[in-house]
């Protein structure tokens, strides 16, 4: 093999220093210039002395020599012997030549350095920033939310990074979500799988880390794979806080272990299935999740309020101007929704209030106002009675469905299950409370419908079916609800509708089948991860407000509380809960049941506003039963 030789090394450092890029291509042309200039100097100094002289000498000729050679236009003017106006000429041509390739350069690399930035590959520089891993439907309606969330704030960052195209993920965020407000959202292009791509969203100086579910076949191996690349990256100083949710409650423990202790992993199918189950129980629930989680309505904060220290919670119920205290959160992190009405609140407590904002809480500086007492009525309690469900479809979620209603139910209840199968219910049970039965039907065939006697039960359940895509699903969800309320009107208005839809978007056209409920579990889930991303601590209050056991939501009749048509105000309203050891957070008009955005319910009104409410209407309460 032939040895190099000492060309060959001259000429492999060239072609090395060439291919730096941009910056070594200038810096040659600026040495060629340079030299181009030198030389003509030099030789007009050696055959034309005398014009020369003329002209400043050597200093002078250098001068001259390198206004030529950047703006050929210089030499129009110039007089003198033939050798001089040459090397003029030779000057002014050498510098057209490297002018122009210094043009070019220039421009390619410029359009180099902006089709990279295009790629979002640069490492943002942000602090307290929440940090978005992952793209699917989900990051629209986070990025919605925490745009609203920050209004407030001066100054706030999304960074959000996704194996997709910056400017596409631009885009479809202006296209979705609209003006950001204060807050400014920052792409970039990378794979949340590789620790090195991470880097480029800065998490060591966020606040909190969000990880999205994309819409691909197992996304939860995906958001397990992400936790694990967050744990693998060295952190320095406070670690944020990482939320994340997974849609098989089979993979919640090793997404949870992925995470570790500074990861939240919630189990999105199994919040889901409570919705619906509660949701059958008590039509509307839904939409007041949806409320209590939406940053645009109301919401749940913790703050300390050491001038209530010692007083009993249901004497505290009455202290706020702005906000209704809801629990407690102590010390150690126990929280405690609608306590007993003389639990003593400690110095160390947080008040878990609902509130618009956390700027609009504020105590009373005077008296409570004054209670309307001829307006508060007395009622018995409910007990329960046996019902009979009817669900509809089924999918994955059913069979957990089934046992959660076992646990809510009164003994002797009936479950019949209709779906366009073999009778799945045969290896579940058996139940405490419920009768389960089954009858094949197909849910978009109206003789079928009717063959099931809908009449005869108080309750109705429709599921979304797996079987298909979202919005086929969905489109055959709808066609369900218009066959069931078409029979409904004929029957005269026997039961209540609760359905479940995949696309929030879907919602607004269901609203002609005139449904009690829809549960939108994915937008759910999506709102709950951003209450999550800024307060991790209020994942006990939703896992509590949930739980069949302790308090829940509920809507219950308004003529429990008021004396239908009377005057009265929401402070009365709290009162009267009060005294039935509840805590009063709004109520749902009948009336605008239907009607978008609310769709009827109203939290935390002012507490002095007038108040009426019929006997159709509905307090939203927290009780235990």
């Amino acid at each position: 093999m032939r040895r190099a030789t000492r060309r060959d090394r001259v000429r492999y450092w060239f072609d090395t220093t060439m291919a730096k890029g941009t910056p070594a291509l200038i810096g040659w042309l600026g040495l060629a210039s340079v030299a181009l200039v030198l030389v003509v100097a030099t030789a007009a100094v050696a055959v034309a002395p005398r014009d020369s002289r003329e002209h400043g000498h050597w200093p002078g000729m250098v001068w001259r020599s390198l206004l030529r050679t950047l703006d050929p236009g210089t030499m129009g003017g110039d007089t003198g012997s033939v050798p001089f106006l040459a090397l003029m000429l030779l000057s002014t041509i050498g510098g057209i030549f490297l002018v122009s390739s210094l043009i070019g350069v220039l421009t390619t690399g410029l359009e180099a350095k902006i089709t990279e930035l295009r790629k979002g590959r640069s490492r943002i520089v942000e602090h307290d920033h929440t940090v978005l891993l992952g793209w699917s439907e989900q990051v629209f309606t986070v990025v919605a939310e925490l745009v609203e969330a920050n209004q407030s704030e001066r100054r706030s960052c999304v960074a959000i990074l996704a194996d997709r195209d910056k400017v596409e993920m631009e885009d479809a965020l202006r296209a979705r979500v609209g003006e950001f407000g204060r807050t400014r959202i920052v792409c970039r292009t990378g794979n949340p799988l590789k620790v090195a791509d991470l880097e480029l969203v800065s998490p060591g100086s966020a606040r909190s880390i969000m990880v999205l579910s994309p819409e691909v076949p197992d996304a939860d191996t995906h958001v397990i794979k992400v936790l694990l690349s967050l744990g693998a990256r060295a952190w320095e100083g406070r670690r944020p806080h990482v939320v994340a949710a997974v849609h098989d409650s089979a993979n919640l423990p090793a997404a949870r272990l992925a995470g570790g202790a500074a990861a939240r992993v919630i189990d999105a199918d199994d919040i889901a299935i409570r919705l619906i189950v509660q949701s059958h129980r008590q039509s509307g629930l839904s939409q007041v999740c949806t409320d209590l989680l939406d940053f645009a309505g109301h919401e749940f904060y913790m703050r300390a309020e050491p001038a209530l220290a010692g007083i009993a919670f249901g004497a505290a119920l009455s202290r706020y101007d702005l906000g209704v205290p809801a629990g407690l959160r102590r010390r150690d992190g126990t929280v405690l929704l609608n306590p007993p009405m003389d639990t003593v609140i400690r110095a160390d407590d947080e008040i878990i209030v609902l509130a618009e904002d956390d700027l609009l809480i504020r105590l009373a500086s005077g008296a409570p106002p004054p209670v309307a007492e001829t307006a508060i009525t007395t009622a018995a309690p409910h007990p329960p009675v046996p019902g009979r469900t009817l669900m509809i479809g089924w999918n994955p979620r059913a069979p957990k469905i089934i046992e959660l209603l076992d646990d809510f139910v009164a003994a002797g209840s009936e479950l019949v299950v209709a779906a366009p199968r073999e009778d799945p219910t045969a290896d579940l049970g058996p139940f405490a409370n419920l009768k389960l039965g089954f009858r094949r039907a197909e849910p978009t065939d109206r003789p079928s419908l009717e063959a099931l006697d809908v009449g005869s039960y108080q309750h109705i359940i429709v599921l979304s079916d797996a079987g298909f895509d979202r919005e086929h699903a969905d489109a055959r969800t709808l066609v369900t609800l218009l066959h069931l309320r078409d029979m409904e009107d004929a029957l005269g208005d026997p039961y209540s509708i609760v359905s479940e839809i995949n696309d929030d978007a879907n919602r607004e056209v269901a609203q002609v089948t005139k449904a009690d409920d829809f549960v939108v579990s994915d937008k759910l889930i999506s709102l709950m991860l951003t209450q999550l991303s800024e307060n991790r601590h209020l994942y006990d209050v939703f896992a509590d407000l949930l739980d069949p056991a302790g308090s829940e939501i509920y809507l219950k009749p308004a003529a429990d509380y008021l004396v239908p048509g009377a005057a009265a105000d929401f402070a009365t309203l709290i009162e009267s809960a009060r005294r039935r050891g509840e805590v009063a957070l709004g109520y749902r008009l009948r009336d605008r049941f239907h009607e978008p955005p609310g769709y009827g319910v109203v939290l935390n009104p002012p507490k002095t506003a007038p108040l009426t409410l019929s006997a159709g209407d509905r307090v939203i309460v927290l009780a235990e039963n």
